[in-house]
């Protein structure tokens, strides 16, 4: 397994990072490799950045036996979910589940300076766990999710809450409870006089 680091790649959270297996196989009448590209949380096919796609797309092509020679070659790609594999298929031979969700661009030509930038970057993982990644992004992901969710219900909480301390302070619910209340007979035993009372209320 090759690893590259694409344009807008950021090495300490492995976003938008380009990896691809050592073998070749066919795909529309020219060999390809197949190019995977790790997007970051949130980060959907429509906004991957275009420079970082043209790196993707040039790999795919420079590891293709005739493609590196043509020009104007087509590269499609899409979202892993949407990759469709059967016990039928050929080795390295893909399919989709959804057409609509494919999209296609075309390499106009082969970009040297794309390519020697992308292969000074390259890392070879004899035996990757991508199993094991795979198993701890989901698990990075979960947690995430759980901490927004988390996050949101405390956010709810604390509205529900305002909401209740507001509708009191105009309802003037805490103004008549009898705890706070002195009657006149109680101020009568402990002041004598008015003017003993105002001078103790100031």
């Amino acid at each position: 397994m090759f690893y590259f680091s694409p344009r807008n790649h950021v090495p300490s959270k492995q976003d938008y990072l380009c990896y691809m297996g050592k073998d070749k196989f066919h795909v529309d009448d020219l060999s390809s490799a197949h190019v995977y590209l790790r997007l970051p949380e949130g980060v959907g096919i429509e906004d991957i950045p275009e420079d970082t796609l043209e790196d993707c797309a040039q790999l795919v092509k420079q590891n293709s036996i005739q493609g590196c020679k043509l020009n104007n070659v087509g590269v499609v790609y899409t979202m892993w979910s949407n990759l469709r594999k059967t016990a039928a298929m050929e080795v390295g031979q893909v399919g989709f589940r959804d057409e609509k969700a494919v999209r296609r661009i075309v390499v106009e030509r082969k970009l040297p300076d794309v390519i020697n930038r992308l292969e000074k970057t390259r890392k070879e993982v004899v035996q990757p766990d991508l199993a094991g990644e795979k198993e701890a992004y989901e698990v990075q992901a979960r947690s995430a999710r759980k901490a927004e969710t988390q996050a949101a219900r405390a956010a709810e909480r604390a509205a529900k809450e305002e909401t209740r301390r507001a509708a009191e302070l105009r309802e003037y619910k805490g103004v008549m409870k009898e705890a706070n209340m002195t009657s006149n007979k109680e101020l009568a035993s402990k002041y004598k006089t008015v003017e003993e009372y105002e001078d103790d209320f100031m």
